[in-house]
């Protein structure tokens, strides 16, 4: 499923920003971290409509 890659990858991304920002203090990493999380969030919705979807059609 291509959601599913594309939240591993959201995740890759989002351990290297949150490296930077908690370890160096990176403010503009902190920026990108919270706009990865938000995108997370939002795909990880589209997976459990999805699964839901699926689900009922039984």
């Amino acid at each position: 499923m291509e959601q599913i890659a594309k939240l591993k990858e959201l995740i890759a991304s989002a351990e290297a920003d949150a490296d930077k920002f908690f370890t160096k203090g990176n403010n503009a990493a902190g920026t990108r971290l919270r706009n990865t999380m938000q995108q997370l969030k939002a795909t990880a919705q589209e997976v459990r409509t999805a699964v839901i979807e699926k689900k009922n059609a039984k």
